[in-house]
């Protein structure tokens, strides 16, 4: 599958921008899923199965299935939502970023190991660092920018030659790092100005949004600033809200019913719609 290509047509196809996060907390399942030992795959296939037609693709976080020694189970599952939903692209989010052999080490895991469309990753320590995950060149690479986070200001926001280090990173992949129209950008809901000045920077690079949902980013706010001229470029990510909208036996039709009114809201405010 070639990201690009899978995430173009699924904006045209499926009509949708929403991305959903798959961030499992096993704390927070209904209480019937807990103690099965594959708790983790069966409720993250659960979400997929119920959203797979109202998003543009579904990410999940490799920590989260790390941490309880389940990365097992984000195999199983990448490979079912390769399976089931075919062209939906799968981005690991991961941030990598570290230099020479260990950056090839950390482009086969995500590409070859699990099998992701497209991995998030961290530009701190520059382009080389960068070419390993560049080099398979139908992958997406994903490169922080304006993250959500508040703190994320205390970098970000830096001056670096009469301009913020955020819109350095910005010129520089959209300008020199995307020869092969790879790349990507994170920059986060909760900084509707910073989207805008990213799309200013970047012309149509895809932008994933994350921030909204649980983190309080406004929807509307983010279309309007983060938007190509023909309605596309983003992937407006939401996870918590929508995996966890009910703790009880009725999860999966919960999730489906915050994500397509999630989708609806975001295509509210599209150029066009």
């Amino acid at each position: 599958m070639n990201f690009m290509h899978a995430l173009s047509a699924a904006w045209h196809e499926r009509n949708t921008l929403l991305c959903v996060g798959l961030d499992p907390d096993p704390t927070r399942f209904p209480s019937p899923l807990k103690e099965r030992p594959q708790a983790i795959f069966e409720f993250c296939r659960a979400i997929v199965d119920a959203t797979a037609d109202l998003v543009c693709c579904f990410k999940p976080q490799i920590a989260h299935f790390a941490a309880q020694r389940a990365e097992d189970q984000l195999e199983a599952l990448i490979q079912h939502i390769h399976t089931r939903h075919p062209m939906t692209p799968v981005i690991l989010d991961a941030k990598r970023g570290d230099i020479g052999s260990t950056a090839e080490q950390y482009a086969i895991e995500a590409f070859e190991r699990f099998q992701a469309d497209a991995i998030t990753v961290n530009p701190y320590l520059g382009r080389d660092a960068i070419e390993p995950f560049l080099s398979y060149a139908d992958k997406g690479v994903i490169l922080l920018c304006r993250t959500s986070n508040p703190g994320g200001s205390d970098l970000q926001l830096l001056d670096v030659g009469g301009e913020k280090l955020y819109e350095r990173v910005a010129r520089l992949v959209s300008t020199q790092w995307n020869q092969s129209g790879q790349c990507a950008l994170v920059v986060g809901a909760t900084f509707p100005a910073e989207i805008a000045r990213v799309r200013q920077l970047t012309g149509d690079m895809p932008l994933l949004v994350p921030g909204i949902g649980a983190q309080g980013g406004d929807i509307e706010s983010t279309v309007k600033a983060g938007c190509t001229a023909a309605g596309k470029g983003l992937m407006i990510n939401s996870s918590r809200a929508i995996l966890y909208a009910s703790d009880g036996e009725d999860y999966v039709a919960a999730a489906r019913s915050v994500a397509q009114r999630t989708r609806d809201a975001i295509n509210r405010y599209r150029p066009g719609d």
